[in-house]
């Protein structure tokens, strides 16, 4: 008898190395047909076009197809659910933002994934950073002025957000709350009718993702009070950061690759380096800079780090402003 338990555990033992040498050896050859890469908003904006480029060059570099698949619908959770249900073998990724990956979980009450346990990080691809804008319609010139302005006449300026939910909402929340100022928040349907507004003279700011408004400050029409990012966004270097003019508001919209949970560590390691790869290119940093994005890059820790943050940071301003989209 105790021969035959001996037996049985060395075959046990053997069988457990044979299917771990398998596991290694199919990480090593992945991938070996083609790459499903969900991208789970409509086609034509910023995250598809830099994930088509990426897709694009990492077929060329792993001799396998990368297929764009957009899957738009609850503001990113439902192609990102997909990737979450999805098999953890590396042939169904995404490239989400920080949206699914950190904010939405505490703007839905029923979120069909957990993107901490249901999510493997592969790397963080860009940063778009916010920047608070007015006119010459508002007498201030930067961030510390206007909020001098707003203290003196509570509830009278305004600020305009790209939606409710949105990262511009949340950031204006951030503003609120971090500085002890009255502003009246005004929610719009996307940036452009908020600039409308703006420039008509109805609101006195706006919060929201530079991409847009980089034009508008370069030329002249839009002041820059502040950007939101930890460094001066290079595309408008003469726009202080609000961290500079003594306010911790902090907000950014990212964007990123993550695989299902439970991915070998070999696939991911590959998808890392060989996306850095990319976004360090002189292709890779045009296409970014195009939507005003900072290259991101790092390791699959840095964006877990990352993802871990912004949700414990986005929770607390979300629960304190009451924020609900279901």
């Amino acid at each position: 008898m105790k021969n035959h338990r001996l037996l049985v555990c060395a075959t046990a033992i053997l069988a457990l190395g044979a299917t771990t040498a398998h596991a290694k050896d199919d990480a090593a050859s992945w991938p070996t047909r083609p790459v499903r890469l969900i991208v789970p908003f409509p086609a034509g904006g910023s995250t598809d076009v830099v994930a088509r480029l990426i897709a694009e060059r990492l077929g060329q570099k792993l001799g396998q197809q990368f297929v764009v698949d957009n899957r738009p619908g609850a503001a990113g959770n439902i192609g990102t659910d997909q990737v979450a249900k999805a098999s953890p073998d590396g042939y169904t990724l995404t490239l989400t933002t920080s949206g699914p990956l950190a904010n939405n979980k505490y703007l839905y009450k029923s979120m069909p994934y957990d993107p901490a346990k249901d999510l493997t990080p592969i790397v963080l691809v860009g940063e778009i950073p916010l920047v608070i804008v007015s006119t010459d319609k508002t007498p201030a010139k930067n961030l510390k002025e206007f909020i001098a302005l707003a203290k003196a006449a509570p509830g009278k300026y305004s600020i305009g957000n790209p939606g409710n939910g949105t990262i511009g909402h949340l950031a204006y929340e951030l503003l609120r709350h971090n500085t002890k100022t009255d502003f009246l928040g005004v929610p719009y349907k996307g940036d452009t009718p908020a600039m409308t507004d703006l420039l008509g003279g109805s609101i006195q700011a706006i919060v929201a993702p530079i991409t847009a408004f980089i034009p508008q400050i370069q030329s002249g029409k839009m002041n820059g009070l502040a950007v939101t990012s930890k460094k001066r966004f290079p595309g408008t270097p003469e726009v202080p950061t609000a961290i500079e003019q003594g306010f911790d508001v902090e907000a950014s919209v990212w964007f990123a690759v993550a695989g299902p949970t439970g991915m070998p560590r070999p696939i991911v390691d590959k998808l890392n380096r060989e996306i850095n790869l990319v976004l360090n290119s002189p292709e890779g940093r045009a296409k970014l800079e195009q939507f005003g994005a900072v290259v991101g890059g790092g390791s699959p820790e840095q964006l877990d780090s990352l993802m871990k943050i912004e949700s414990a940071k986005w929770k607390r301003i979300i629960e304190d402003a009451n924020i609900k989209l279901d």
